[in-house]
């Protein structure tokens, strides 16, 4: 079985941590542990027994999770590590060589590799620059076949921070449903919208839907490596027999976290927080944007950390990430790693002041590039 490189991933984790300024990230600055628990609870985290605790996850803690989704029950739930790991243990269960996948592109890069490794076909449908990053479902239409057994999504997307209209959606549901196959949609984003309305879940819109989530974006708290998988009870017993041959359970600590951080009042501090840094800091990069005239487009993105935009510099985005890594110390995404050249990803839910900086830096680069 061949794995290909996982270039986004790679790239973050070789340099991320040695460059002054990370633009990477495409979630909310996280908290501190201190930041998030009472007192209370922080003791109570002290007196935790560190076992392995029950493998597919707390049942008080995937109780919390189905409250999230229309008719769900605990049985409907596998707490994973990470959102990573929940695709990984839903592909790996679902798919067999020879099937299509159905896929929204650009999108986390993950699903599009491991589909392809498991000697599956991806058949891509586009989002649109054109059409504001909205999809061309006549594309998706004609990528439907006998052989199509998930059409896979990201709603709010990564890169791009686009929604999906109520439209689209029931169009998308329209095209599952005629085929008979399932739809994962990656909801991860959720919670990030700048406008405040939170975005529909696909679950309950058909009974063939299968929902991936986490902490690690909208939610704040990528170091807990808290995922999981909604969806109908077939798929989720299968996902859990695969996720006994990865890596069994969740943290105990992570977990007791987690169901802290779901409860109501509680996500929609942490969301109401994430939120206000978004609607300083997109205004940040729009006017950066801006004023490089014709050099960038960018459309504004409506939920999610990220900006993407495209740019017009003779030059190859690999490299350019690569000379302003190693020229400025500031660490970009290249639209390369999604399969688009010429465009660049931006985090842009952090610290303002280091995205401002950063961004001063990034002047700099780009001055020098085209003085030669």
């Amino acid at each position: 079985m061949h794995i290909e490189t996982f270039e986004l991933e790679r790239n973050q984790s070789l340099y991320e941590n040695t460059v002054r300024f990370n633009l990477t990230e495409s979630g909310i600055h996280p908290y501190t542990l201190r930041e998030l628990l009472s007192e209370e609870q922080q003791q109570e985290v002290l007196d935790l027994r560190l076992g392995y605790g029950q493998t597919n996850g707390d049942p008080a803690l995937r109780q919390t999770i189905a409250d999230l989704y229309p008719g769900c029950g605990p049985d409907d739930i596998l707490v994973t590590n990470g959102s990573a790991e929940a695709n990984f243990v839903a592909f790996w269960s679902l798919l067999e060589p020879g099937d299509e996948v159905a896929m929204m592109l650009p999108n986390y890069q993950l699903l599009y590799g491991l589909t392809r490794s498991l000697g599956c076909t991806v058949k891509p449908f586009h989002l649109r620059e054109e059409l504001n990053w909205a999809p061309d479902l006549d594309e998706l239409a004609s990528q439907m076949s006998s052989k199509t057994r998930v059409i896979a999504l990201c709603n709010p997307n990564n890169p791009t921070g686009s929604i999906l209209s109520s439209d689209d959606m029931q169009r998308i549901v329209a095209l599952a449903r005629e085929y008979d196959c399932y739809l994962l949609a990656d909801e991860i984003y959720v919670g990030s919208e700048l406008d405040g309305r939170e975005t529909p879940s696909f679950m309950g819109l058909y009974d063939k839907t299968i929902v991936v989530s986490g902490l690690a974006k909208s939610l704040s708290h990528p170091g807990l490596r808290i995922g999981w998988l909604a969806g109908p009870r077939e798929v989720i017993e299968g996902a859990w027999h695969h996720h006994d041959y990865t890596s069994i359970s969740t943290g105990i600590i992570s977990q007791y976290a987690a169901n802290i951080i779901l409860q109501p009042a509680k996500r929609r501090e942490v969301l109401d927080r994430g939120r206000a840094l978004l609607r300083t800091n997109v205004p940040v990069v729009e006017q950066w944007a801006a004023a490089h005239g014709d050099r960038f487009h960018m459309i504004a993105p409506r939920a999610g950390g990220m900006a993407f935009m495209r740019y017009n510099f003779d030059i190859n985005s690999s490299e350019l990430v690569t000379r302003l890594r190693e020229d400025k110390s500031v660490l970009l995404v290249a639209g390369d790693w999604f399969g688009m050249d010429r465009y660049l990803r931006l985090g842009i839910g952090g610290n303002t002041d280091e995205l401002v900086e950063g961004l001063e830096l990034v002047n700099e680069f780009l001055l020098e590039l085209e003085g030669g």
